[in-house]
């Protein structure tokens, strides 16, 4: 009886271990490609505005001696801030110093569990209420833009964390309603299945951001005001408060900082591409889509997924090229005055439209 035991002990033992090595190298494999996609996602911005303001951007650091564009600008700006000191004030709290930056780009990568990719990839894609896991996790990033304020001990951080957590509190609760309008159309919190409901012969007139038109526009908005990025930056305002909350962090932790903002703008350009348009799908109707090697190609697949996500995130670069900051009362006013008030408005409509199943998407 001791040996039967053993043995089945020592193959639950065994596919414990195998199961825990496979979620490890998942979660490699989603995180390798997405840090490198943040790293060229600054790289992209800066080629980007440097065009819209008729400038060449980086086009000097490349690899093996050839400049190659300046594709190796990303990777020297990591190795520089790797080997820059890390410089705590006399008086702030260590230990939260350091926690801040590690607690933003924890939250910011964490999200990405119940992430699916495709039809088929994902961590724990499976989970019911993935939803409810993307809100609550996002809105804990906060804490750590409110923690690095107040423990550097100074003015200016304290005073642009006390705007992010303004700001984050009233366009959450804008980016909460927006989401309430998708969960009442497709019935459900699983993100997979919030997908293949936008799945019909139409294409892209399948898709959510159709009939969720003011929400989608509200989404996509409130995600650029809650990543702290241009016109909504007031918790960094360089002219008023000298970079705000991360105004004392230097090297590796100011990198961090950064890699959470960038990692933020991936993470609202893929939900935007989830809950809006379609996730994986393609945008042409199915009748369009051919046979063989061309209809692999155009047809579903995780590359629009990839291409959807790319085209929400040139507009987070656009918009800082072309918007200046707004003031801190006018982004208050257009958080709480018009776009919690437009997405209840439309939270009624899209309920009256799910209750009398009008229109295909509502089935």
């Amino acid at each position: 009886m001791s040996e039967l035991f053993d043995t089945v002990w020592g193959w639950g033992e065994f596919l414990w271990s195998f199961t825990i090595v496979q979620i490890v190298l998942s979660i490699v494999a989603l995180m390798v490609p997405l840090m490198l996609c943040v790293a060229y996602l600054t790289f992209a911005e800066r080629k980007i505005i440097g065009y819209m303001q008729v400038r060449i951007g980086p086009n000097r650091v490349g690899f093996f001696g050839f400049k190659m564009w300046g594709l190796g600008q990303p990777i020297a700006d990591a190795v520089k801030l790797m080997f820059k000191e890390i410089i705590i004030p006399a008086k702030a709290n260590k230990v939260l110093f350091l926690m801040a930056p590690v607690i933003s780009l924890a939250t910011a990568l964490a999200a990405w569990a119940v992430i699916p990719l495709n039809d088929f990839l994902g961590i724990a894609d499976e989970v019911n209420a993935g939803l409810l896991y993307v809100l609550a996790i996002t809105s804990l990033g906060v804490y750590g833009v409110i923690i690095a304020g107040w423990s550097s001990n100074s003015k200016y951080a304290f005073l642009g964390a006390l705007r992010s957590s303004a700001q984050i509190v009233a366009y959450e609760i804008a980016m909460g309603f927006a989401l309430v309008g998708v969960l009442l159309a497709a019935g459900d919190l699983n993100l997979r299945v919030i997908v293949e409901s936008q799945h019909g012969e139409l294409g892209l007139l399948d898709w959510f951001w159709l009939p969720l038109f003011p929400l989608f526009i509200v989404y996509f908005i409130s995600g650029v005001a809650e990543t702290n990025r241009a016109p909504f930056d007031v918790a960094e305002g360089e002219s008023e408060i000298v970079a705000g909350f991360h105004v004392d962090y230097s090297g590796m932790a100011f990198a961090v900082f950064f890699l959470a903002e960038y990692a933020n703008m991936i993470l609202i350009a893929a939900l935007t591409a989830i809950m809006f348009a379609g996730g994986w799908y393609s945008p042409l109707p199915e009748a369009w889509i051919p046979g063989g090697i061309m209809g692999s190609l155009i047809g579903d697949g995780i590359q629009w997924f990839i291409i959807k996500t790319a085209f929400f995130l040139i507009f987070f670069l656009w918009f800082r090229a072309t918007f200046p900051r707004y003031r801190y009362d006018q982004i208050m006013r257009l958080g709480w005055k018009v776009f919690i008030p437009v997405t209840i408005v439309w939270l009624l409509v899209v309920a009256v439209m799910v209750l009398m199943q009008l229109g295909p998407w509502f089935d």
